[in-house]
């Protein structure tokens, strides 16, 4: 009975449990509350994605009414893979947050912050799992006005002036996709994703259809952080706080990738979307612009978190990379990023929140002497690095070498060498980092003073995970080959 249900429970368990935190006036309370529904998502998502390998895609209809006319939850291999990843990272995060919370955000926050987090996770997670385009919209509005608040909690007065930012750019970008899917309704008369796939094909030369097309692009690039349509996140991720940022960096970003996946393989289809429309001609040179300008400013950066969201500008290019080469090979690559790059920006996310935890700071001239005085947590860090930058036997080197397989399928020996040279850049300012952290001396009577457990248990549970993921790619290659195949034979 319960395993039927599985598609609504997914959004049900954060939705229903986030007004709880709310009312209840007990900080435990408020943090039990959100962790038992952060890890019974998880284990939701679990069960999703193995009943769609063992026994295909789930369609579940709400409210009884039969799609198109009514509203559908539509689970296959591809967001199943992105669920698993939200929910995961969700889980993880909110594990690492009840001491970080106390520690960073002002006294008499908690219920209001607990609350934000289930609201932006059950927003994400409805729009992954949702076979509704408008349905869509509403899912990524609740999750990005939650994401607003868990932004504008950091102490810092510039946190409101990034919460703000990324509220006006936040709902341009929705404004835009919105008008893109009523062009479509106007065209097709649905929204069913499953629906506009077949319609959109019919009627796919109309005017209508291509200003849809050209709107919803535009309107997830700024949701994605697509240079040049990034400016909002540098500061979101900076002045938010520790917990915040590690999970909109590991999961924001990823769901609007999925969507545009989504936009382009499912609605429109592969052959519309780069013959009839050469959107690669368009995507690609900005994705390369991001994989350099993303890395040379994360270089100058001296605030470590900032540094990383600038890092997140590359590593989306990458993603876009991925899904311009419209191949089997190049969009595996591309849905790995995604899974890889989660996990690396969470740990490296979740190991400065363990430095803020002690340090109050991650200011780079801050950390000097830190693999001495907090070595398990900078050893967590070195290894986020090193996936980051795509060293062998790190799920970073597994994407990254899956794009470039991709770039090389298509002949595009141009586009391999422009990926090795970017990753090179990596190598620099995780040095800078390294090199203070290691290489230059603890302050006068600094001592040893290691995060809590309970703070790094997550962040090693994400770094042990970047290195089994790139030594066994059996899951993680097998599940992003397999959604590839199935969005490359969609249409």
């Amino acid at each position: 009975m319960i395993a039927s249900h599985l598609p609504a429970l997914q959004i049900i368990i954060p939705l229903l449990c986030a007004p709880f935190c709310l009312l209840l006036r007990w900080n435990w309370y408020v943090y039990g509350v959100a962790l038992v529904a952060s890890w019974a998502a998880f284990a939701v998502s679990i069960a999703l994605l193995d009943a769609v390998l063992a026994g295909g895609p789930i369609s579940y209809r709400l409210g009884g009414w039969a799609p198109p006319w009514g509203i559908e939850y539509v689970v296959d291999c591809v967001n199943a893979y992105v669920l698993l990843i939200v929910s995961a990272i969700g889980a993880l995060v909110i594990t690492f947050g009840k001491q970080s919370v106390e520690r960073e955000l002002p006294l008499g926050k908690d219920g209001l912050f607990y609350t934000s987090y289930l609201l932006c996770l059950a927003g994400l997670l409805g729009v992954t799992i949702t076979g509704d385009a408008f349905n869509i919209f509403v899912f990524l509005e609740i999750s990005s006005l939650s994401s607003y608040i868990l932004i504008s909690l950091g102490r810092q007065p510039m946190a409101l002036t990034a919460a703000y930012r990324y509220l006006v750019l936040g709902t341009i970008g929705a404004t835009f996709y919105l008008i893109g899917v009523g062009l479509l309704y106007q065209a097709t008369g649905t929204l069913n994703i499953a629906d506009l796939a077949v319609r959109v094909a019919e009627v796919g030369e109309s005017r209508s259809v291509r200003v849809a097309f050209g709107f919803m692009t535009v309107g997830l690039g700024i949701k994605l952080a697509l240079f040049p349509l990034h400016i909002w996140l540098p500061n979101a991720y900076a002045y938010a706080p520790s917990v915040s940022s590690a999970f909109l960096a590991a999961t924001a970003t990823k769901v609007s990738v999925y969507v545009l996946v989504r936009v382009f393989f499912t609605i429109f289809g592969p052959v519309y979307s780069f013959e009839t429309m050469p959107l690669d001609i368009v995507l690609l040179p900005l994705a390369v612009a991001a994989m350099f300008v993303g890395s040379l400013i994360a270089i100058f950066q001296v605030d470590v978190k900032r540094m990383l969201a600038y890092s997140s500008v590359a590593q989306i290019g990458y993603m876009i990379v991925g899904i311009c080469l419209a191949s089997v090979i190049g969009l595996t690559g591309g849905l790995l990023h995604l899974f890889n790059h989660a996990l690396m920006k969470g740990a490296l996310f979740l190991a400065m929140g363990c430095v803020v935890y002690r340090l109050g700071s991650v200011m780079l001239d801050d950390l000097s002497g830190l693999g001495q005085r907090m070595p398990w947590t900078m050893a967590a860090f070195v290894i986020g690095g090193l996936s980051l930058i795509g060293i062998p036997l790190t799920a970073g080197f597994v994407s990254k070498w899956y794009l470039i397989l991709g770039a090389l399928d298509k002949d595009w020996w141009w586009l391999a060498a422009l990926i090795l040279l970017s990753s090179l850049l990596a190598i620099i300012y995780v040095w800078r980092i390294i090199e203070v952290a290691y290489l230059r001396p603890a302050p006068e009577g600094a001592q040893r003073s290691e995060a809590p457990l309970s703070l790094l248990v997550p962040t090693w549970v994400l770094a042990l995970a970047n290195i089994y993921f790139g030594i066994d790619t059996r899951v993680s290659v097998g599940v992003a080959e397999t959604a590839a195949t199935f969005l490359m034979g969609t249409k």
